[in-house]
């Protein structure tokens, strides 16, 4: 496993001073954004905060045993999703692809005082929820968020954010394996050739300003903020916690379904809400999804059916009311 905990013999305010430093030489990597390029809206000011380390993926192998999974390198994020392929869940009569919205993801990071942070985002079932939240808090993991996705779906499922900060992250890992598998959370499916997806995928490049990505049938669109996100005292890398994705599942004829969800601070919320309604976009969720972030971010979760390149137009006009830049590399 990676280094254990080292005690730090510098001066408080030396070490606060460093890891100041470290975050605002980092900002460019951290949000994602290029190197001189303007944040309109404030990140973290006059905190001391935190940075990320990069790791490889040998050394999160004991966290990958410890889940029964296996997981991949994003940057700084040890990523694993476990899709709740066991699930047969319909919205408004469309069979839900669980690449579109029935994605289980946990990501693990190393931050320069040795601590790991845990954030993800689990489905579970209503049946589940409750046994489920019990496994999390008797491993010390935190719930930020309990909400939905989608709208008018059968059976009842629900989306559940996970958090944890802590030294060892091989304890985490087992404590959310604990979790999982009181659920019907499957194991690992093998590999196999991905089908093409069935959509005009350079239109819907061209209407949504970033070049997407496939997971299975599912075209993916994602974005990050432009400014650094901390988390208490940890300044998040971009990808964790504070993306805004678009992801399209085909539906035949250049139709798709779409489910999303859009990261914004406070004053950006109502320009997004109406451009969103003012394109045909469905309305799911306005929420938080953390409880220590800065700047504080809402999260407004969206559903369509239509024309994919003209959905994807109207998601771009709302994606132009907050902001974000779109998102280099593989999101998470």
């Amino acid at each position: 496993m990676a280094n254990e905990p080292q005690q730090d013999t510098r001066s408080p305010r030396t070490a606060s001073r460093r890891r100041v430093l470290t975050a605002a030489a980092l900002a460019p990597v951290l949000t994602g954004v290029p190197p001189g390029a303007r944040a309109l809206s404030a990140g973290p000011k006059n905190r001391a905060l935190i940075a990320p380390v990069l790791t490889q993926l040998a050394d999160w192998a004991e966290v990958g045993q410890a889940l029964g999974r296996p997981g991949d390198m994003r940057r700084f994020m040890y990523h694993t999703g476990l899709p709740r392929t066991d699930l047969r869940v319909f919205s408004h009569g469309i069979r839900i692809n669980p690449a579109l919205a029935l994605g289980t993801h946990v990501s693990f990071v190393r931050y320069a005082d040795h601590s790991t942070l845990l954030m993800g985002d689990v489905v579970v079932t209503e049946r589940e929820l409750q046994h489920f939240s019990d496994v999390l808090h008797e491993h010390g993991i935190m719930q930020t968020a309990i909400h939905k996705h989608l709208l008018a779906h059968e059976p009842d499922v629900w989306w559940v954010h996970v958090h944890a900060h802590a030294h060892d992250p091989v304890a985490v890992a087992r404590g959310l394996r604990a979790a999982f598998d009181c659920t019907g959370t499957p194991p690992a499916p093998p590999a196999a050739p991905a089908p093409p997806v069935d959509l005009d995928t350079t239109a819907i490049d061209a209407a949504m300003g970033v070049k997407g990505s496939a997971d299975g049938e599912i075209y993916k669109s994602t974005y990050v903020r432009r400014e650094i996100v901390a988390d208490g005292d940890l300044a998040l890398p971009a990808g964790l916690g504070s993306t805004s994705a678009a992801n399209f599942q085909p539906l035949g004829g250049g139709r798709a379904a779409v489910s999303g969800d859009l990261a914004l601070i406070a004053g950006e919320v109502q320009a997004a809400l109406v451009a969103l309604r003012r394109g045909g976009v469905e309305l799911v969720e306005l929420h938080n999804h953390h409880l220590t972030d800065e700047p504080r971010l809402f999260f407004v979760h969206y559903w369509a059916v239509g024309d994919a390149v003209q959905l994807a137009q109207a998601i771009r006009r709302a994606v132009g009311a907050t902001n974000v830049v779109p998102m280099l590399g593989v999101g998470g």
